[in-house]
């Protein structure tokens, strides 16, 4: 009887230093294990495993809520669900989670809105018009790549009463900025939204020897253009597909292609182009 309670107590001890070891064991690897979780995710985004990288992300979650690496799990799974159709609101949804949280990594949330608005412009077209808002109020927004990103983002919309929203930061932007090539950026999109605002911009001829497209024009029975452009022969093929529909459009009536326009053009200094319509008139030349 002695015997069997002392296999009893042995037994018993065993399986407490079993217990007690497997313990120390997990918590010792817990660190380690959200970390391998996350470098796991990426090295499955960075092949572009989407489906496969967000469920690791998820058992990361999952697994270690209080994990210091949460954040950046959350980050890491709306760049995955934005890159899966169909998941587009819960991506966004993913990123303003992230951005709400007080331990997330600064380095990231840049990115993480402007991913924001890439998704919320998405969501607008597809229907969702509630996300208007979240472009528009980014306008106003203290940073000035926020602002930037969002001004460019509407000047796409075919809805021009919101888009003509973005007029004031485009145009503050051709005003403060020295960066030519952010500054011809605005003009596009100056261009898609509001042709008319060039009335009330000076637009100088850029200083160097780059060849430029340059784009007037006059509406019927007025001597200033109504469109004055000139922007670098790199982005040519921007400018004229940011023209106004009806522009365009009687540019291919009198024959014009406008992909053949630019080859055209681009192999003489000297060719104009002039295109008469209903009273007005479209210029295009290179200098």
């Amino acid at each position: 009887m002695k015997n069997r309670n002392k296999t009893l107590v042995y037994l018993a001890g065993l399986l407490l230093l079993l217990v007690v070891g497997l313990s120390a064991q997990v918590a010792g690897e817990k660190i380690k294990t959200d970390e391998q979780l996350l470098q796991e995710a990426k090295v499955l985004i960075f092949d572009k495993k989407w489906e496969q990288a967000e469920q690791k992300l998820n058992e990361l979650m999952s697994r270690y809520p209080q994990s210091p690496f949460y954040a950046q799990a959350l980050f890491y799974k709306g760049k995955c669900l934005s890159e899966q159709k169909g998941k587009e609101l819960q991506a966004w949804q993913t990123f303003e989670e992230f951005l709400k949280r007080p331990d997330k990594p600064e380095g990231l949330v840049e990115e993480a809105r402007i991913a924001s608005l890439d998704l919320a412009f998405a969501l607008y077209k597809n229907g969702q018009t509630a996300f208007g808002q979240i472009l528009t109020d980014s306008l106003n927004d203290s940073s000035r790549v926020i602002r930037y990103y969002a001004a460019f983002k509407l000047s796409y919309l075919d809805d021009k009463k919101i888009a003509r929203k973005a007029v004031p930061v485009l145009k503050k932007l051709m005003v403060e900025e020295k960066d030519q090539e952010l500054i011809d950026r605005a003009k596009i999109a100056l261009l898609r939204i509001s042709p008319e605002s060039f009335q009330e911009i000076k637009d100088e001829p850029a200083s160097g020897e780059y060849r430029q497209i340059k784009i007037r024009i006059y509406e019927k029975g007025k001597k200033a253009p109504a469109v004055s452009v000139n922007l670098p022969l790199a982005l040519a093929d921007l400018a004229l597909q940011a023209m106004p529909e009806e522009d365009k459009k009687r540019i291919k009536q009198q024959g014009y292609d406008l992909d053949r326009l630019l080859s055209d053009l681009a192999r003489s200094r000297e060719k104009l182009v002039r295109i008469e319509a209903d009273g007005d008139l479209i210029e295009i030349w290179i200098e």
